[in-house]
């Protein structure tokens, strides 16, 4: 008959830890013994655990030698608060107690060997690990680095033929509860035949299916992800691809970096700030360079008018069909070089820029500025960290240009209001697009909790 303080504390641990996937609570009985054990799967050696916890059980006759022998493992460590042990549960420890005794059993694994470097969103200082295509290694991987008892892990399966397991990643105390709801009823709803990557799932829960620009982050850090789950936002995890959705997103998340965390203060703002210059620049400078050419070139100072106009002597079309086919070509460079074997991608592509551009300029076809423009374009684009964002942006800059090329600089004026007009117009789960997300910390939001508890107390 267990004694009331073990039942207590058994109680206590499972409403901290709640009704998550991976949380192990069993009942364990050889002959007149009975022992129950708690632990977290996903961070836990449940090898370890049938080997040096479960069969020494039935091995032995009494609760006096069972206790006897797990004391001489040197992972064993008895019981003293509630709180501490919570700690070693979250940290990879199984929770043991018996009608007698109460202990904790060490036997936590780390998955940080079979997972990758990141190689999409790469930082220079900071962790250097990526998610694996493995969704319980990817669990293990955010439960290290984020060790609550407030962290809920649930599942769904997508895919009436691929059954693809979705698990649901948030903390219960930060989460909005509305958001929540309205993701579980998304997947809930979701009609496909195979879910295989993050795109996917992306298309099919976002509300506006042919809206341009995303309204949920794609990433593949583990870090990132704790970053977001801190704020409050919920991770959708695949089985089967090294990548995840997190949401709600807005525009500002798309332009940071995991870098910006890990710089000094005024070396990550000057950061930032290059980031928006170059996502002006690839979005504005292609349709700006046909607008003062081809209808304001008043606007240019007199030096600068007569070199671009020499340099476009011998080029027989429009500015508007120059830059157009340009910044085609560059496109099909950038995409070539995706498609390409990594081995000889990078120098495929770059030498065959190179000389493209050089034939382009020395047959007449395009002017020298023109050249200076398109790679200032394409560095820019580069620059924004999320590639569903970058890819966003290469969509706009047409656009713009379309706008610019019948109207002239008045309707590169209406192209970029009109754009923000649109952006303000987006959403995700509530969220306004243009917001800068900064939610509470969870520090406050705990002191907060606490104070209310406080005064709501007898």
């Amino acid at each position: 008959m267990f004694g009331y303080n073990q039942q207590n504390t058994m109680k206590w641990l499972k409403e901290q830890l709640g009704s998550s996937l991976d949380v192990v609570t069993h009942e364990l009985k050889a002959g007149s013994q009975s022992v129950h054990i708690v632990y977290i799967s996903s961070i836990c050696d449940e090898k370890l655990i049938q080997t040096n916890l479960i069969l020494p059980l039935f091995e032995t006759q009494t609760e006096k030698e069972y206790l006897s022998y797990l004391y001489s493992q040197p992972n064993v460590k008895s019981h003293t608060q509630n709180e501490e042990t919570l700690k070693h549960v979250m940290n990879g420890s199984v929770f043991v107690f018996t009608s007698s005794d109460q202990l904790i059993f060490i036997s936590s694994k780390s998955s940080n060997k079979s997972v990758g470097e990141a190689s999409v969103e790469t930082v220079i200082q900071g962790p250097q690990s990526a998610l694996s295509e493995d969704k319980d290694t990817n669990i293990n991987l955010v439960r290290k680095r984020y060790p609550q008892p407030t962290l809920r892990i649930e599942e769904k399966e997508v895919g009436t033929l691929s059954n693809t397991k979705v698990s649901i990643l948030y903390d219960q105390d930060l989460v909005n509860d509305e958001v929540l709801k309205k993701v579980k009823k998304s997947l809930e709803g979701i009609e496909i035949d195979v879910l295989q990557a993050a795109g996917q799932l992306h298309q099919k829960i976002t509300r506006r299916k042919r809206t341009l620009f995303p309204t949920m982050m794609i990433t593949e850090r583990p870090d990132r992800i704790v970053l977001n789950l801190a704020q409050g936002k919920i991770v959708l995890l695949i089985d089967g691809t090294p990548f995840s959705v997190v949401l709600p997103a807005v525009f500002y998340d798309f332009i940071s970096s995991m870098e910006d965390l890990y710089q000094t203060y005024w070396v990550s703002k000057f950061i930032v700030l290059l980031r928006y210059i170059g996502l002006f620049i690839s979005i504005i400078l292609p349709a700006m360079y046909v607008g003062v050419t081809a209808f304001n070139p008043e606007i240019f100072r007199v030096q600068l008018a007569l070199s671009i106009a020499g340099s476009r002597v011998g080029v027989p079309y429009p500015a508007f069909l120059e830059v157009l086919l340009m910044l085609l070509m560059m496109e099909l460079l950038t995409e070539a070089s995706v498609r390409l074997p990594k081995a000889i991608g990078s120098t495929a592509t770059t030498v065959g820029g190179l000389i493209l551009g050089q034939a382009a300029v020395e047959a007449g076809l395009v002017s020298n500025v023109m050249i200076i423009i398109v790679a200032a374009v394409a560095i820019s684009n580069f620059v924004i960290p999320i590639n569903a964002m970058s890819f966003a942006m290469r969509v706009v800059k047409y656009l713009l240009l379309l706008f610019t090329s019948f109207f002239g600089l008045l309707g590169l004026v209406m192209g970029v209001i009109l754009l923000i007009c649109y952006l303000a117009s987006l959403e995700s789960y509530g969220e306004p697009y243009l917001k800068i997300f900064r939610e509470p910390k969870a520090k406050d939001k705990d002191m907060a909790r606490r104070s209310q508890g406080e005064v709501g107390s007898p």
